[in-house]
């Protein structure tokens, strides 16, 4: 087999059915759910068990990440804003107007972690705004996981469901 072949085989760049996309996916969602507010998910359970240094470690890397972000909001927020809505209109108009597989792979990335951060920034001002640690801070960072989570299943879901559509379409029309 030819090496060249062999190569652009491997990164293909048809996304939906490349099966690092689908990698890609799985690892973007998992971590994503994961990290929360820039606590691993085993810090949260370990606190709720343990309490102690444990605790006080949790609430000391939540302090930080929450100051970050509420830090960003407030110097940069508006411009990121429009520049991440500027972004998923042109993706979007790439990815459904002009059906640019690639761009309609990024899209059906991009908008559903464009959520979680939103509601990462709305969960931040909440932590912040009612000064939570203990189980009030381990009960918040509990929920916005659920809810990323839940975010993440239905983007999956509706990737899986466009991705097959794709593959199916791009395979009755020879390629």
């Amino acid at each position: 087999m030819d090496w060249y072949h062999l190569v652009f085989e491997l990164i293909d760049t048809r996304s939906f059915s490349n099966m690092w996309y689908w990698i890609g996916l799985a690892v973007v969602w998992s971590s994503a759910a994961h990290w929360v507010l820039g606590a691993p998910h085993d810090m949260i359970r370990r606190a709720g068990r343990r309490g102690g240094q444990d605790e006080r470690d949790l609430e000391a890397i939540v302090r930080i990440s929450v100051g970050r972000a509420l830090y960003i909001s407030r110097e940069a927020g508006l411009w990121l804003l429009a520049f991440l809505c500027g972004a998923l209109t042109a993706l979007g108009l790439l990815a459904f107007v002009y059906w640019v597989e690639f761009a309609q792979a990024v899209f059906l990335v991009a908008l559903p972690l464009s959520v979680v951060g939103m509601m990462r920034l709305a969960t931040a001002h909440r932590i912040d705004a009612e000064g939570a640690t203990g189980e009030r801070l381990r009960r918040l960072l509990l929920r916005h996981r659920f809810w990323t989570q839940v975010v993440g299943m239905f983007s999956i879901f509706v990737t899986a469901l466009f991705g097959m559509f794709q593959n199916l379409s791009v395979g009755a029309l020879g390629g």
